[in-house]
């Protein structure tokens, strides 16, 4: 039948009673991914961030200086602060509930759309304390207001209960909030006291006008099981503390404070600190009204476009015409920064807030940031030219390795001995080229037709790559795709693997969007985390993201990458005429050019998921490989049992 559909007999009802509607918090635990990035571990401590943030507001905005953060023997967590407290009244739409049962019982309730009770938050859908109590099996909120102490329980984010008086409190004032993760949600992933400690403590760097107390009933590692964090030097305290006594080139960090108020006249502030050091990588951590954003923004270009030319001016000034030549790129090797704004309303890409979008951060922050470096560098000479040296020493390094790799691909096929299946990009330069690795020769025919020939090389791969994990060395050298990918890609494997050799500026692993194209993607994964982990480090390794159907109605035409967003269309038009026709791909090979590329292949509408290892816990990514992808059957099966009965749907 075309396009696989069921026949009348054989399809299920499909009528108003087939539309869900999820009420209250339903739909956070139907899909908690949309609220907080997963089930994992991650996505577990960062029900605490959310939290905590909501107490850093109140301390932020002036009205608490104190927080205490405990770890209780039962996993649960407790965050108090002496801030207002929430709000225990009527609330005026719902006259019979309070604001604290809207708030944690209701998506997008809260005190920070506005701007009027907060100027600067890092809360901003109001849905943090709402999904925190969705995702919980026990949630008790106490609020000190008034002299009076209230209280109210909850339960996977229904009311055991209203608001309570349990007592008065004549010295007392602020928000307690009580929760423990809901293990029908999260399985066996636990609290870790050494990342809560590390998130709590950085935190405190954040505002120096803020105590923050830590306490746990678990032991872990060094991991202080009381603490207490106060730091009125703030992001400098901060970076002196990672250095950890690391040379520099110079001899104090420039760091700083511009309160947007006084020199925009607009609500908010830049804090800052930098220092560039030959001891260690580079590295920049940002964060927006206390929410780390861990894949940078608009304030990080900001911060990053004033120190580069700021950097270059005072080239220029000295008389070194080679100042011109310092990119971005090479400010950031041996560059330690630390970067924190506060600003009113602002976007971030996703709930777990990431990625920072508001685009006026980028001028109010290059505005700030750039009078105080062209001060800075003209008052410390001796700390501006050593920093100015190594950055020009970075920048010829630089233009050599990209001289050498021109001159090697230029002469690639006579210097390497390039796989025969391998559709190789005409251009010289590995920047901006790509290197899809396909799944089939067929899938790899639309792909020929689809590339742009410049940019874009591609390597079919003809079945299932070995799995590494394990295998013999003898066995990794002589298998034949392994082979082809190592010199297809120009490098070494293991110790020997150099990054500088890499031909390519992006290896996109592209294979169907099914079960196999999943477990060769995995093998593929596997294959470089453990064969040529800086690739992965240094931001190189992409998954393509290949539509699963096609939807047309008359002219207008949508790619869906799964069933949900499929549903979604369904359900509100393409703004077409006539019915709605579904196509379902099931490879890449039955995918024409024109889709394949306007889906998958050309950068201005394609999507990419870059693969990156967590930072905070390293460990974790190589213990999940090794239980998922090594020889260890019975480590996979404990993991499946584990994690079963979050599956929701199976493709088998």
């Amino acid at each position: 039948m075309p396009n696989d559909l069921l026949s009348g007999a054989d399809q299920p009802t499909y009528d108003a009673s087939s539309i869900e509607v999820l009420e209250g918090l339903e739909p956070v635990r139907k899909r908690p991914g949309m609220y907080i990035g997963g089930t994992d571990e991650r996505a577990l401590h960062h029900l605490v961030a959310e939290v905590l943030d909501n107490s850093m507001d109140e301390a932020v905005a002036g009205y608490a200086n104190r927080i205490e953060v405990e770890l209780h023997e039962d996993y649960s967590i407790t965050i108090r602060d002496n801030g207002r407290g929430i709000p225990v009244d009527p609330h005026p739409k719902f006259p019979g509930k309070s604001a604290l049962e809207v708030i944690l019982c209701t998506l997008h309730a809260g005190g920070k759309f506005s701007g009027k009770a907060y100027q600067t938050s890092g809360g901003l859908h109001g849905v943090g304390a709402s999904v925190v109590n969705a995702l919980s099996d026990l949630m008790v909120v106490q609020v000190a207001r008034d002299k009076t102490l209230y209280e109210q329980r909850f339960s996977r984010g229904i009311p055991q209960g209203p608001v309570e008086k349990v007592g008065a409190a004549p010295n007392r004032r602020g928000t307690t909030v009580t929760f423990h993760a809901d293990p029908e949600i999260f399985g066996a992933h636990r609290f870790k006291p050494a990342r809560l400690f590390k998130s709590i403590r950085s935190k405190a760097y954040l505002f120096s006008g803020v105590e923050i107390r830590w306490k746990s009933a678990i032991a872990e590692g060094d991991t202080p099981l009381e603490a207490t964090f106060h730091f009125p030097g703030g992001l400098a305290d901060y970076l002196k503390e990672t250095l950890d006594g690391a040379s520099t080139y110079a001899d104090a960090p420039f760091a700083g404070t511009v309160d947007f108020n006084e020199r925009f006249n607009t609500p908010g502030k830049v804090e800052w600190a930098i220092n560039w050091t030959p001891s260690r990588d580079g590295f920049i951590q940002s964060y927006c009204n206390t929410v780390p954003t861990p894949e940078g923004g608009t304030h990080e270009a900001g911060f990053w476009a004033a120190i580069l030319k700021g950097i270059r001016a005072y080239g220029d000034l000295a008389g070194n015409k080679k100042a011109g030549q310092i990119t971005r790129e090479d400010l950031i090797t041996g560059g330690c920064a630390l970067v924190s704004c506060f600003i009113s309303e602002p976007e971030f890409v996703g709930q777990t807030k990431d990625r920072l979008a508001t685009v006026e951060a980028q001028r109010l922050v290059e505005g700030a940031v750039r009078d105080h470096f062209d001060n800075w560098l003209a008052a410390d000479t001796k700390s501006a030219g050593a920093i100015l040296d190594f950055l020009l020493l970075r920048a010829e390094e630089r233009l050599r390795r990209r001289q050498e790799k021109e001159t090697q691909r230029k002469t690639a096929t006579k210097k390497l001995r390039l796989p025969g299946k391998l559709v190789d990009c005409s251009s010289n330069t590995r920047e901006g080229t790509e290197l899809f690795i396909v799944e089939g020769d067929s899938a790899g025919g639309s792909a020929k037709m689809a590339r742009d020939r410049k940019t874009q090389a591609l390597l079919p791969l003809r079945g299932k790559i070995l799995n590494v994990l394990g295998a013999a060395s003898n066995k990794l050298t002589s298998n034949a795709e392994i082979s082809d990918l190592s010199q297809a890609l120009g490098v070494s494997l293991g110790t020997k693997f150099n990054i500088d050799d890499l031909r390519y500026d992006k290896i996109i692993i592209m294979t169907d969007a099914d079960v196999d194209g999943a477990h060769i993607a995995s093998l593929l994964m596997t294959f470089f985390f453990t064969q040529m982990r800086p690739m992965i480090d240094t931001g190189h390794l992409f998954l393509a993201c290949p539509p699963l159907f096609r939807l047309t109605q008359g002219a207008k035409r949508v790619y869906c990458l799964d069933e949900a967003e499929r549903d979604t269309w369904m359900e509100k038009g393409l703004g077409g005429k006539g019915k709605i026709d579904v196509s379902r791909f099931k490879g890449l090979g039955e995918m024409d050019a024109k889709d394949l590329k306007e889906t998958t292949m050309d950068p201005k509408s394609r999507k990419l998921i870059r693969v990156t290892i967590d930072e905070d816990e390293p460990g974790e990514t190589g213990d999940l490989v090794e239980r998922l992808m090594g020889k260890k059957p019975e480590l996979r099966f404990q993991y499946i049992q584990d994690n079963a009965r979050f599956v929701e749907e199976l493709d088998v």
